[in-house]
């Protein structure tokens, strides 16, 4: 157990500074559950202007939010926290090139959309579970590296899936 720790509903927040749990409470936690829920409605919604597209931009900003506050509290305990920090910049570089791919209509454009957008949630679950998958129920009993590996494995088949059968891919002319 860390000393100076504060507990919140059964979780662990290593820290008692003030500053720390106002930002984790009041502005991390909230944009992390935004950028899931969000990030999913958008995956599941038709493909087209709308829904989707509003969504996405919805998760877009949440997730630079939340990178911003990840950066914030990284700062503040960094030799404990550096690895989310990283974690956190690839998702949102992921993010950047998912979002900006259809803007700029780059080459492959669909291809690097799929793959960008994915991969960010995909980055952002993982910092998630590496953080607190020791407390979870189920996960506590894994391995810490399956931490990084389980959301990976779930990912990946789905992305390259949608890599090759996605119908905008298939009629996408590069």
């Amino acid at each position: 157990m860390i000393s100076d720790a504060t507990i919140i509903g059964g979780i662990v927040i290593p820290s008692t500074n003030p500053a720390f749990l106002a930002v984790v409470i009041g502005v991390h936690i909230p944009l992390g559950i935004v950028c899931v829920l969000v990030g999913a409605s958008a995956m599941l919604s038709e493909k087209r202007r709308g829904r989707h597209s509003t969504f996405g931009t919805i998760y877009y900003w949440c997730l630079l939010a939340l990178f911003a506050s990840a950066t914030f509290l990284s700062v503040m305990r960094w030799w404990e926290n550096y690895h989310l920090f990283i974690l956190g910049a690839a998702s949102f570089v992921c993010a950047w090139f998912g979002h900006s791919a259809p803007r700029w209509r780059w080459r492959h454009w669909v291809r690097l959309h799929i793959t960008g957008m994915s991969m960010s949630y995909v980055f952002m679950l993982i910092a998630f579970y590496v953080d607190n998958g020791k407390q979870l129920p189920l996960w506590r009993d894994l391995p810490h590296i399956m931490y990084w590996l389980l959301p990976l494995a779930a990912a990946i088949p789905l992305i390259i899936r949608a890599l090759l059968w996605h119908p905008l891919v298939r009629a996408s002319p590069d």
